[in-house]
């Protein structure tokens, strides 16, 4: 895929063409001159061997024929031709006769053998031996195009090799050029894109990040990979070598469906960065959160534990006017109640007892111009909240010790998983403060309403762990995606998040991430789901479901009756080798077996030691 820009096809077989000018000049008795398609001269004899490896100036006329033509041109009378009439040097000439050869190399003309009179004697021989001679270096012609093929074999040996090998390859693969037109796409890609060669061979082939995270230029990502209309999520690796980019593909795709409508919305301002999600809860959220951001008025985020409250807050501060003035957050169940409004208010020299000497500052003037982030602001104790409000209605904080007062220009955003209207009806939240703050509400969806989310997150998590804990990017097979999509996630993005991460720890590298691995709780949910015992998702709102079917066939009933204890993770064991049993039996090829089983080649060999099956 790499070309050699620097030289002309001819210039890099120049020794060869340089010792067949000679020749033909000794035994023709002509000067001999040989250029290439930019009319730089590669070889000459006699008048013509000066400034070998410069690009002609003038008195190229018939040279520029031939190359434009792809024809050969013969001049007996060079002063009488149409070509030389106007040429600026027609008196100074010393050419008399001329035959030109096209050099024609894969449908182009890439340079031209030209043989020239200087004398009448030069010229005479010319004329009286033009078939003969125009035959000769037709000849010649022929020769420097096979040893440029030769030279071609020799310099792609290595690159065929790599093809051959990326051919086999069980990751999809895509090659593009300087331009973005595709120039290779092994089997993997074209299955995965769902697209044959033939339609996409040579298309213009745009690949960029679906979301630009500055800590992960590296390493696996969700990538949008489009071409005349069409567009995929791929997860996979970018890279640009000499120009060229190749595309590497994840072993294990996630298939959500994308809404170009709102990708290109996205593009227009609205990326929010680290706010993963394509499902209607969270395009209806990133919309909001693009039309609220430049308020300066107060928000209250509300959703269940691990909802991702602080990155709506963070989005919320980048997406406004104040992005380039402080964050700061705080969360108020953290801190102690004795020490919670000294942390805002801060306070000065002498103000209590184990005050610092220096005093210090509070963190609502810390966020002067910027956001104030209060999570958990249900846990905030009465006699804070009434500070609290005083500051927000007077927009002037009053450090503890101090009289006189600091104004303040903040915007604040608040976060709970309580229900504050509850707390305010029994005393435990001011409810002119409660008013105060949700000014704007936003309510989080939890994990289990976000249908069509968790395989992008899953992919988005692996991303964020394997790149934080320095380890390979593993595959994830369709059993563990099922059990994934059937769980309740009670913790939301919090409880994703720290599975990825236990799992990228004890995934083999370049492995994939098999049911084995789950933790104990997922994979007895898992052989619940296989023998129709696993209790419901409970669902609190009107969302999309989807009967969820882990992709394996029944084990026979007499199995399961020889031995009572193949349940849960051992009776998922069982099918799995039964599985890759069958599959050994129908297919001689392993490649086409694992095929099949939707695993890689040297996933299958891992099985089938594992499970000491016969891989004859």
């Amino acid at each position: 895929m790499i070309t050699e820009k620097s030289l002309s096809v001819l210039m890099q077989i120049q020794p060869t063409i340089v010792h067949f000018s000679k020749m033909l000049a000794s035994v023709l008795q002509l000067d001999v001159e040989i250029v290439d398609d930019k009319l730089t001269r590669i070889a000459g004899t006699g008048l013509f061997n000066q400034h070998l490896g410069h690009r002609l100036t003038n008195n190229s006329q018939l040279l520029r024929y031939v190359l434009d033509t792809k024809k050969e041109k013969i001049v007996t009378h060079s002063c009488f031709d149409p070509l030389c009439m106007n040429c600026a040097d027609k008196d100074n000439c010393k050419e008399k006769a001329f035959i030109g050869t096209p050099i024609i190399f894969q449908d182009r003309c890439i340079g031209v053998i030209s043989l020239v009179a200087v004398t009448s004697e030069q010229q005479e021989r010319i004329r009286d031996n033009i078939h003969d001679f125009s035959d000769y270096v037709q000849h010649i012609s022929n020769i420097f195009v096979a040893k440029l093929l030769d030279e071609q074999e020799g310099r792609n040996a290595s690159q065929k090799v790599l093809l051959s090998l990326i051919e086999f390859m069980d990751q999809g693969v895509l090659i593009l050029d300087e331009a973005n037109h595709l120039k290779f796409a092994n089997p993997h890609a074209l299955k995965i894109l769902n697209v044959p060669y033939e339609k996409i061979s040579g298309k213009t082939i745009a690949i960029r990040p679906l979301t630009y995270f500055k800590s992960l230029n590296r390493g696996h990502l969700q990538h949008i990979v489009s071409w005349e209309g069409e567009s995929n999520i791929i997860i996979g690796q970018l890279h640009v070598v000499n120009g060229c980019q190749m595309f590497l593909m994840a072993f294990h795709q996630s298939h959500a469906a994308i809404d170009m409508n709102e990708v290109r919305r996205d593009e227009n301002g609205l990326m929010i960065e680290h706010l993963v999600g394509e499902s209607e809860p969270i395009r209806q959220l990133k919309h909001l959160i693009s039309r609220v951001a430049p308020s300066p008025s107060s928000i209250l985020v509300t959703g269940e534990s691990g909802t991702g409250k602080e990155v709506v807050a963070r989005a919320i501060h980048k997406l406004s006017n104040r992005s380039e003035k402080p964050f700061i957050a705080i969360n108020c169940a953290a801190i102690p109640e004795q020490l919670l409004e000294s942390e805002l208010f801060g306070y000065v020299k002498g103000a209590f007892t184990g005050a610092s000497a220096n005093g210090k500052q509070g963190l609502i003037q810390a966020a002067d111009k910027g956001t104030l982030f209060l999570d958990e602001i249900g846990d905030m104790p009465l006699i804070v909240q009434a500070k609290l409000l005083r500051a927000i209605e007077s927009r002037e904080v009053q450090p503890i010790g101090s009289s006189r007062t600091i104004p303040v220009d903040i915007r604040i955003v608040s976060a709970t998983n309580q229900n504050l209207e509850q707390f305010v009806s029994e005393g435990k939240f001011r409810e002119d403060l409660y008013y105060r703050l949700n000014v704007i509400p936003i309510a989080l969806p939890p994990l289990r309403e976000r249908y069509g989310d968790v395989e992008l997150l899953v992919h988005h998590f692996l991303n964020v762990h394997t790149k934080r804990l320095g380890l390979v990017y593993p595959g994830i097979s369709d059993e563990v995606m099922a059990v994934i999509n059937a769980w309740p996630w009670p913790g939301n993005l919090r409880e994703l998040s720290n599975l990825m991460e236990y799992l990228v720890n004890v995934v083999p590298p370049g492995e994939v991430i098999d049911i084995s691995l789950l933790p104990p709780n997922f994979a007895r949910h898992a052989g619940q789901m296989i023998s129709g015992t696993a209790a419901p998702v409970q669902n609190t709102g009107d969302i999309h479901r989807s009967e969820i079917t882990i992709p394996v066939r029944s084990v026979p009933a007499a199995a399961a009756d020889e031995d009572p204890a193949l349940h849960g993770e051992t009776m998922l064991e069982e099918m799995e080798k039964q599985m890759i049993r069958e599959a050994l039996q129908r297919y001689d090829n392993k490649r086409q077996a694992a095929e099949e089983l939707g695993i890689g080649i040297a996933t299958l060999y891992r099985k089938i030691k594992k499970y000491e099956l016969s891989a004859g």
